[in-house]
């Protein structure tokens, strides 16, 4: 099992940035990928960034020019910062741990993103 802790969000007037933290424990696989997923209100989950074990990163193309993920000095723990801000990007955003061998998903609580004057 992983247990995944979220911090960061909240209301934020447009442009403005925001960072997200997330530190998973339990049993962290050797190759894993964490990251980030938003879901706004009567849409599907997206993808907002990941990053691997490896140090792989991906972003979608929405936040590419916007966003950092980083992998943070703590063991397993990942942060994001957007910058630029739309209203566009208001959502609950969710913390995703994947491990690949077996394929498993775990997820965050969520946290929510409202962008608005």
């Amino acid at each position: 099992q992983v247990q995944l802790v979220e911090s960061g969000g909240g209301l934020v007037q447009p442009g403005g940035s925001l960072s997200f933290s997330c530190a998973a424990s339990g049993t962290i696989a050797s190759v894993w990928t964490m990251g980030w997923y938003r879901q706004a209100p009567g849409k599907e989950r997206e993808l907002v960034a990941t990053i691997s074990s490896t140090y792989i990163v991906n972003y979608a193309d929405s936040v590419k020019d916007r966003a950092i993920i980083s992998r943070g000095s703590a063991k397993n723990t990942v942060t994001l910062h957007m910058n630029s801000l739309k209203p566009e990007d208001t959502a609950v955003y969710y913390c995703n741990y994947h491990e690949y061998s077996p394929r498993r998903d775990y997820w965050g609580q969520g946290t929510h993103v409202t962008v608005s004057p």
